[in-house]
């Protein structure tokens, strides 16, 4: 008789660990998922035949395992999409104008929007940065740089680290306002171990280079580009999770979660207006672990209870906007169909502007919008972040979406006349924080791997701020620990923990991306 495994959250972590649990054969595999589709937060939202990308999430990896994994769910375009025109090369064959299952091949420009301007994103020390900045002010960065690189500060929280690798100067302007909108807290209140895998530094010897002219080869950083489904991410697991169907696996929609058994063999759910038991052998979540916690029907040591009650989460709202057009011209080098600016994301720097970050869904995928061929709409993501218990995550939709609008206008990137519709969408807790009870999170965990049939993955199922690699990563060595009957779970904890720039890695390295 086959055992069975239970499988809580559909995120991508949980469908990825699903599908290679079915596909041994071994096992009964159900997955259960509280929503009424599968995706996590990085599922795509459907309003109106246009289509939310909550977040924005690229298809980006170091591992091989991973790209694979992706290629082999979504054969890679192989054909132009009808927004492009320059050429590019191709790995795939799929025309995405005539295929709907395609991993599409996309640009990837971000920038910051600060005193009205765009700099580059990452920041960079260049002709741009300097024409924006002015002289005057290129010249106290650059003395408040070098100030860093001879005094270092010692790493003990994320604002020491940022001014170890850009000085005071720089952190002021493009760090410190950006993170307290994020997490809510400032700098100096939050781990560093956050920023040595999503901050990369200045080099001095690539601007010193780069103004005498000198480079020559240059490190490719990932997201100059990435892969990305015709439809959204969402397209990806719903993908997943079909092929998992296909092969046996059983998938519940708008199941919650609500107690585990004191011998850990039976997991309880809600549904609509039943409440169903499931026996398992084993046990696999990526739900926040103070939800987690939560269900168990036994005591579980306060200290415990403790530090998962008080671990720090953020919540998101993103307001979709599909706009005639915006204020802002699109001056840089970059050819875009209706002319359009070509960022996928931007980030708001201004201190006055509570939005984080903008999104510009055209170019994640044209065909996010629909019928939009001449790209005569721009649809527009406002990406916010806030407490759950904190009043601006509370406003009613409505209220939050003329927000979003009357920020723009003060922004003079959008006319409110030019909003054709939109739609307000909350998430809550889309990021596990470093800070509060995090530093005692290493009991917590000790105290999970206890259980020997319990699993833990993904970003909130480990409360880490992984990418979706790094949450898939940890689906497929869970699966792969089942399958081998391997009982340390160090290999599934140990996934994102090395302290390297996730965003960048050599030529040479470079397989498909």
């Amino acid at each position: 008789m086959k055992k069975k495994i239970i499988i809580v959250g559909a995120g991508p972590s949980g469908v990825a660990a699903a599908l290679k649990l079915i596909k041994s054969k071994k096992y009964e595999v159900f997955i259960f998922e509280k929503e009424n589709e599968v995706g996590g937060i990085s599922r795509t939202i459907n309003y109106k035949g246009n289509k939310i990308d909550i977040g924005g999430h690229r298809f980006f990896t170091k591992d091989e395992e991973v790209l694979n994994f992706w290629k082999e769910i979504m054969p890679l375009q192989g054909k132009k999409a009808f927004d492009e025109k320059e050429e590019n090369i191709y790995e795939g064959e799929k025309d995405p104008n005539k295929e709907d299952n395609v991993l599409l091949k996309r640009r990837r420009i971000s920038r910051i929007y600060y005193m009205n301007k765009f700099f580059e994103y990452p920041i960079k020390i260049n002709k741009t940065t300097i024409k924006n900045l002015g002289i005057i002010n290129t010249i106290k960065c650059a003395f408040s740089y070098l100030k860093a690189c001879i005094i270092k500060k010692k790493e003990t929280n994320l604002e020491n680290f940022y001014i170890n690798r850009f000085g005071n100067r720089l952190y002021e302007m493009f760090f410190k306002t950006y993170t307290y909108k994020v997490w809510g807290k400032y700098p100096n209140e939050i781990d560093a171990s956050w920023g040595k895998q999503r901050i990369k530094g200045i080099s001095i010897k690539a601007v010193i280079k780069n103004a005498l002219g000198l480079t020559k080869e240059k490190e490719t950083s990932l997201i100059e580009e990435f892969y990305y489904p015709k439809y959204g991410p969402g397209q990806m697991y719903t993908e997943i999770s079909k092929q998992f169907q296909q092969l046996g696996g059983k998938l519940f929609l708008n199941y919650k979660l609500i107690s585990i058994n004191k011998d850990f063999n039976t997991a309880t759910f809600k549904a609509k207006n039943k409440i169903e038991k499931y026996k398992f052998d084993y046990i696999i979540s990526s739900i926040p672990i103070v939800d987690l916690l939560n269900t168990f029907d036994f005591k579980v040591p306060k200290n415990i209870k403790e530090i998962s009650n008080n671990l720090p989460y953020r919540s998101f709202i993103t307001i979709g906007l599909l706009c005639k057009k915006i204020n802002i011209k699109n001056n840089s080098k970059y050819i875009t169909l209706g002319n359009i600016i070509p960022d996928c994301w931007i980030y708001i720097q201004d201190k006055n502007i509570k939005m984080g970050r903008l999104q510009i869904f055209n170019n994640w995928s044209p065909y996010l919008i629909k019928n939009n061929k001449t790209n005569d709409k721009i649809w527009l993501g406002l990406e916010y972040f806030a407490d759950e218990d904190d009043n601006f995550y509370n406003k009613p939709k409505k209220e939050l979406i003329e927000f979003g609008i009357n920020e723009l206008e003060k922004m003079n990137f959008l006319s409110k006349e030019n909003v054709l519709d939109s739609i307000c969408i909350k998430q809550e807790k889309a990021y596990p924080a470093y800070f509060n009870s995090y530093k005692n999170f290493d009991k917590v965990k000790e105290y999970l791997n206890k259980f020997e049939n319990l699993y833990c993955i993904g970003r909130n199922g480990q409360h880490r701020y992984n990418n979706m690699d790094h949450s898939i990563m940890t689906g497929l060595e869970c699966a792969k620990n089942i399958i081998n009957n391997n009982k340390d779970k160090a290999n599934i904890w140990n996934i994102n923990t090395k302290e390297e720039y996730h965003e960048e890695k050599n030529n040479k390295n470079i397989k498909s991306i």
